[in-house]
């Protein structure tokens, strides 16, 4: 077929130039007096992003009558023949320059479509025609195809997943993925990664740790890169988790009751005495179930205030969602409030030496006077002031029952002798 338009392309060339020729009488003398036409310059390839405006050339000398013509190589489409747009696509057109001895043609082409990318062919209508080529690249930015890509999931806990997600684009995209939240991606009980490329990821036995929103990024050098938001939730009946199955409190105290829930979809929660009644918020108590991280993870509490005798028993939590239901006890206990008994009060004390002279007089008809040298060292300790009381009262005890009499006997003794 390629060849059939091609001869009928020339065909026509061949027949406009003849007509011009019989209309001027000599114009075909002066042509084979003239040089064959001939192409000054290649044509460049071009790469141009998909919605540009792309101009290719094709620069010639001694054109003479001779005509240019462009085609689509890979569509077979005449395009242009010298002035005349001969393809109905409105995008393509045709304009020339002429500078001094040779002349350039351009073939526009507006809003260039992926389409468009191929062998353009610019051909003189010589006796044996002459051609050149040039390639036209249309690259084109990823786009995500939604109808071939997986939407949020949700599945039971122990279940195996498959994501899907395809893009287009020129050239071909690579697909990556990634978790949302940047932790590492479960392929398996043995394998984790932080990316994953391919355009399916498979994850088997899924549990409540594997919940979190997936990135399907597409990427082929083409700026932007683009991605798409899937979710993956995963179903589980409730676990409650109890921090303190015993907590002791004294009367006339507050007393706080914690349990953890760990539930998806999200749990009902409520808390309930022994004997299954509910209990609300009120003077007597206060519920409230904190959202905590990860998000399929609260805390239930439950405040009661001015403990009483009535106060002390079973209080369950309760959890209840569409996958389950479960419940766990605390017993709520008498204990004596905390005592503290004060440090016993002490005091530095620091003395000074000291040196006391006591002289004792001797007996009647002794004229030899006695002198007996107390010296007391000073010291520096620690003691309670009870204690420091009673060693004072018993050096004063002590200082006071001394009887210098016998020793005062001894000394005359010692003088009669001598």
């Amino acid at each position: 077929m390629l060849s059939h338009l091609m001869e009928t392309l020339l065909l026509l060339l061949i027949a406009s130039s003849r007509n011009v020729e019989s209309s001027t009488g000599n114009v075909a003398g002066n042509n084979a007096l003239n040089e064959d036409p001939e192409f000054t310059d290649i044509i460049e390839n071009i790469t141009v992003p998909a919605g540009r405006n792309v101009k290719l050339a094709c620069s010639v000398k001694n054109l003479g009558s001779y005509k240019v013509a462009w085609m689509h190589f890979e569509q077979s489409a005449i395009l242009t023949v010298h002035n005349h747009v001969i393809t109905r696509n409105p995008r393509i057109s045709v304009t020339h320059d002429k500078h001094d001895k040779h002349k350039t043609w351009f073939l526009h082409i507006a809003n260039v479509q992926e389409e468009d990318k191929g062998r353009y062919m610019c051909q003189i209508n010589t006796v044996t025609a002459k051609t050149q080529f040039g390639y036209l690249h249309v690259v084109v930015p990823p786009n995500i195809d939604d109808a071939h890509t997986s939407t949020d999931v949700v599945v039971r806990e122990g279940a195996n997943v498959t994501l899907r997600c395809r893009a287009n684009g020129s050239p071909p995209p690579t697909i990556r993925w990634k978790r949302d939240d940047n932790m590492k991606i479960n392929i398996n009980r043995s394998l984790a990664v932080s990316e994953w490329e391919n355009e399916t990821l498979e994850m088997t036995k899924v549990s409540r740790l594997d919940i979190a929103a997936f990135l399907c990024i597409a990427s082929n050098g083409i700026p932007p890169s683009v991605s798409k938001r899937i979710k993956l939730s995963i179903d589980f009946p409730p676990m409650l988790i109890v921090p303190h199955q015993l907590v002791g409190i004294p009367l006339a105290f507050n007393a706080t009751l914690e349990c953890v829930v760990e539930a998806h979809p999200t749990s009902l929660n409520y808390w309930c005495r022994e004997n299954e009644k509910m209990i609300y918020d009120s003077q007597k108590y206060k519920t409230e179930t904190l959202v905590s991280s990860p998000s399929y993870k609260s805390i239930m509490r439950l405040t009661i205030y001015n403990i009483q005798h009535s106060d002390f028993g079973i209080y369950k939590c309760v959890a209840k969602n569409p996958r389950g239901e479960t419940e766990s006890s605390i017993r709520l206990y008498s204990s004596q409030p905390p005592t503290t008994i004060p440090p016993p009060t002490t005091e530095v004390i620091e003395t000074t030496s000291t040196k006391k002279v006591v002289n004792y007089l001797p007996p009647v008809g002794q004229t030899t006077v006695y002198t007996v040298h107390m010296i007391d060292k000073g010291s520096k300790y620690q003691a309670s002031i009870n204690e420091i009381e009673n060693s004072e009262q018993k050096l004063t005890d002590s200082a006071k029952s001394v009887d210098w009499s016998g020793d005062i006997d001894k000394t005359n003794k010692v003088h009669e002798q001598l």
